[in-house]
């Protein structure tokens, strides 16, 4: 069985937490949901668990941060193509993302971008050619 990861996240509004990652690709799993919880599947591997505050304080004590203010985590997410690494920062963008919060990298062999979600969770999107990467591919298109 391959590792699984769940990327837990405090949501101020569920309703609304859900209706974004749905616009961008992600579905929602009514098994592993609540009126506390939403489990958004993005591949049979990759889940971002979107907790209520109340629901996330019963894992920690500690505080929960204001994701718009302080930065504790950058998740990314594999692309197949730019094609892919742009439609999902466009979907994420009509869906009210702040897009590009990070600059976007252009490498030549890797391309990504970037948005927050409603919270102030930073999402980076990238695509990798790993064979031009591996063989010292052709780095002169680095974005400024």
């Amino acid at each position: 069985m391959p590792k699984m990861i769940f990327v837990n996240l405090p949501v101020a509004d569920l309703k609304q937490g859900t209706a974004f990652y749905e616009s961008i690709g992600a579905t929602k799993n009514p098994q592993f949901s609540d009126d506390t919880a939403s489990c958004m599947v993005f591949s049979e591997t990759i889940y971002a668990m979107l907790l209520t505050h109340d629901k996330y304080r019963q894992f920690t004590s500690k505080k929960i941060v204001d994701a718009k203010t302080s930065s504790e985590v950058l998740i990314a997410l594999s692309a197949d193509s730019r094609d892919d690494v742009d439609a999902m920062v466009g979907k994420a963008q009509a869906a009210g993302a702040i897009i590009d919060p990070t600059p976007t990298q252009d490498l030549g062999f890797m391309y990504g971008r970037s948005f927050e979600d409603p919270d102030g969770h930073i999402w980076e999107v990238a695509c990798m050619d790993v064979e031009a990467a591996t063989s010292g591919g052709d780095q002169s298109a680095a974005a400024a």
